[in-house]
């Protein structure tokens, strides 16, 4: 039980729970509570992977929560930023459906391919969370098109990056941070598999067993 119920997934849960709160004081137009509540369930996101790492708690279900209520937190972003600024969505309606077709394949390929959700938090990915974070709060004082376009070019290179690592890696770990640097990995330990001594060693051990 205390691996269930962890703080860090309690943030996450929290995430999914209070997200109609944000709903019902937009559809009511209290804004000043509406950008209070999206600035302390926002701030969740980045406190429960944070957490996580820090008290040695991360766990599958963590992650697993952790990407169900970005899913959900990301979609009903683009709901609030389409009920305070259409102009901005039709805009970026080109961004918004390739940000999206984007989305929609990194979910399905590794379902195809492995079977499962399956989701990754590289660094691209991650400093995208922290861009719809602050582009709803500075919304009211940056233009907020010129914003959206920002994160959806970023939201399609994070995952067009995360499609092409589950292409041609397979499933690996969740936390990869990156293409090129899982790449670099990858051949350096083919290249050490390579060395001699490396070789030597291994049919040493096979010859031992």
């Amino acid at each position: 039980m205390k691996k269930v119920f962890t703080v860090p997934n309690s943030l996450s849960l929290s995430r999914l729970v209070f997200l109609p709160l944000l709903y019902f004081f937009l559809w009511r137009e209290q804004f000043r509570l509406f950008f209070t509540a999206f600035t302390v369930l926002g701030s969740t996101d980045f406190l429960d992977g944070y957490l996580a790492r820090r008290w040695n708690q991360v766990s599958r279900l963590g992650k697993s929560l952790d990407t169900v209520a970005d899913m959900f937190f990301y979609i009903s972003v683009a709901y609030f930023i389409y009920h305070l600024y259409p102009q901005a969505i039709v805009w970026n309606r080109f961004f918004l459906i390739a940000a999206f077709a984007a989305y929609g394949l990194s979910f399905l390929i590794p379902l195809i391919m492995f079977k499962k959700m399956y989701t990754l938090h590289t660094r691209i990915l991650r400093s995208n969370a922290v861009l719809v974070y602050f582009m709803m709060l500075f919304s009211f004082i940056i233009n907020p098109t010129i914003l959206l376009s920002v994160v959806l070019i970023v939201f399609v290179i994070g995952f067009i990056e995360e499609i092409l690592i589950f292409l041609r890696f397979g499933p690996v770990d969740q936390d990869t941070s990156s293409y090129f640097i899982l790449s670099l990995e990858r051949r350096l330990q083919d290249w050490f598999i390579d060395k001699p001594a490396f070789k030597r060693l291994h049919a040493k051990q096979n010859s031992m067993e």
